[in-house]
């Protein structure tokens, strides 16, 4: 396993906000973040990227042995192949990319009635993306965005059928989708090409549970259990950190409705992830971000990059352990 960063969990402190007031950092200003703290890698937003000179990232990347991926959004063939391709000019290893369709919290309410014609669309549109790819170029991995269940990406990972095709697993956001962390990193596993490094706080709400950014290790995700599932079933997997969003997660599983368009799940599963909720969850204590609070740009990014160190401390411990 090799550990990098992304830029999304600091999105004030390196300027990607619109309302960061400071200058946006660059791709290799990135990798070089990364390469300060030591880790292997980064994750570059597809935009920055696009600003870049391929080459210069490339060349920057070989000479200190830093893997590149790069985060891209949507299953638009026509942006995916670009995407894809650029990736290719500068070494990456993987595209991650996004679907969307249910709000943030796993909530498909919305789309009661369209929600497996809209898989459908994806599953076409990631199809015709695989077809064109290049065989020894770059993976395309779905990422677990809060959207997709466990039994969705396998789904399109089995009906692609490609050795390039996968997962990006975001380890907080199974329980948006209403399911207990461990049991899915051990369904995904064989299938994942990138790992998001995420914490997640639980609260307790009246309608379900909030889940709130905490720093890797002070939180409930149990990535000492991750990092042993993948040294056995995927040990050459990038993982790069990357804290929550600035905004807490509503998941609503309390409300008979929340399932809507769901797959069905068995009573066991349901029981495994309440417990898990229920053994990690608080009931007290102020879950607001500094962002949730209104506080001004130069106080979200410290909270940012203090996080961030606390995380980074966190996965030195812990890979010294397990690796």
């Amino acid at each position: 396993m090799k550990f990098g960063l992304t830029a999304y969990g600091t999105v004030y402190a390196m300027g990607i906000h619109p309302a960061a007031n400071r200058e946006r950092i660059t791709a290799t200003g990135l990798l070089a973040m990364a390469e300060s703290y030591g880790l292997q890698g980064a994750e570059i937003p597809y935009d920055i990227a696009k600003s870049a000179d391929p080459g210069e990232v490339a060349e920057f990347a070989r000479q200190r042995g830093l893997f590149v991926n790069i985060a891209a959004g949507g299953f638009e063939p026509a942006n995916l192949k670009e995407a894809m391709r650029l990736a290719g000019k500068v070494g990456a290893l993987t595209v991650r990319t996004v679907v969307g369709g249910a709000k943030f919290g796993g909530d498909r309410r919305h789309m009661a009635g369209s929600w497996q014609p809209f898989l459908q669309s994806i599953l076409e549109s990631l199809r015709e993306v695989m077809e064109a790819a290049d065989p020894n170029g770059p993976n395309l991995a779905v990422e677990n965005h809060q959207d997709l269940a466990s039994e969705e990406l396998l789904w399109l990972c089995e009906s692609i059928g490609s050795a390039k095709f996968g997962i990006t697993l975001d380890t907080g956001n199974p329980l948006a989708t209403a399911e207990e962390p461990v049991d899915f990193f051990r369904r995904v596993a064989p299938f994942v090409k990138n790992v998001h490094l995420k914490e997640y706080a639980i609260y307790w709400s009246e309608e379900g549970y909030r889940l709130v950014r905490k720093p890797l290790g002070q939180g409930v995700i149990p990535f000492p259990e991750l990092l042993r599932i993948f040294r056995e079933a995927n040990p050459d997997v990038t993982m790069s950190v990357e804290h929550g969003a600035l905004e807490a997660r509503h998941v609503r599983v309390l409300q008979e409705d929340f399932w809507t368009e769901y797959p069905q799940r068995s009573a066991r599963q349901l029981t495994r992830l309440l417990r898990f909720v229920d053994d990690h969850a608080r009931t007290k204590g102020d879950w607001r971000t500094p962002f949730e609070k209104g506080a001004p740009p130069d106080e979200i990014a410290a909270y940012e990059m203090e996080e961030l160190h606390a995380g980074l401390a966190y996965l030195s411990h812990l890979t010294k352990l397990y690796q």
